[in-house]
């Protein structure tokens, strides 16, 4: 590996952090998490100064905060421009738009991924947990599960829905995320990857 592709993953490692928090962001006003967890605050303090100048423009709309969806689709397709100039290699800024935003939807993706997991385990090991972290996770996770709850009834105390959301999950980053790609012409792992 060239001095070049090092330096381009160690961008690609800052760029998708910098994306995961502006992400969590609009997950945590997406789900109506409680404002004043001090997760939640210290999210929302961290990305200010990025978000708050674009949401004076544009506001959000209900459980929607556009300006942090564009500002995390915009911190990706920085970072995916970058380490192509450093490799020496060149998109258009079609291309690079779409893996911008075929990277911010894995990020979302894997988000939801590991929040499940974490859910999963927190529910044997801890299931009336207080800590923030904890609460935070079921707030996010809870608006994805209960419609599948809904659908599917758990058997004899056992929740099965997890399993269908990982289905889902899985289903959705294979498809779309690597539609996605193939369209931006960039490699997932390499450019579009968390």
């Amino acid at each position: 590996m060239g001095m070049g592709a090092g330096l381009a993953s160690f961008i690609q490692l800052l760029f998708s952090m910098a994306t995961f928090v502006v992400v969590l962001r609009f997950l945590l006003h997406l789900s109506k998490a409680d404002y004043f967890n001090p997760i939640t605050q210290g999210v929302v303090k961290a990305t200010n100064p990025i978000v708050l100048p674009l949401q004076a423009i544009i506001k959000p709309q209900g459980r929607l905060d556009f300006s942090s969806l564009l500002i995390a689709i915009a911190l990706k397709t920085l970072g995916i421009f970058i380490a192509l100039y450093l490799v020496g290699a060149s998109a258009g800024i079609t291309n690079l738009l779409i893996g911008g935003f075929a990277g911010v939807v894995k990020t979302i993706l894997d988000l939801y991924f590991f929040m499940l997991i974490i859910s999963i385990v927190l529910s044997w090991v801890a299931p009336q947990a207080s800590h923030p972290g904890a609460v935070l996770v079921y707030q996010l996770t809870e608006p994805v599960m209960a419609p599948v709850r809904r659908i599917i009834p758990s058997l004899g105390g056992l929740d099965l829905s997890p399993i269908f959301v990982f289905l889902g999950i899985n289903l959705l980053s294979s498809l779309l995320v690597g539609t996605l790609a193939q369209l931006a012409g960039l490699p997932v792992a390499r450019f579009i990857g968390f």
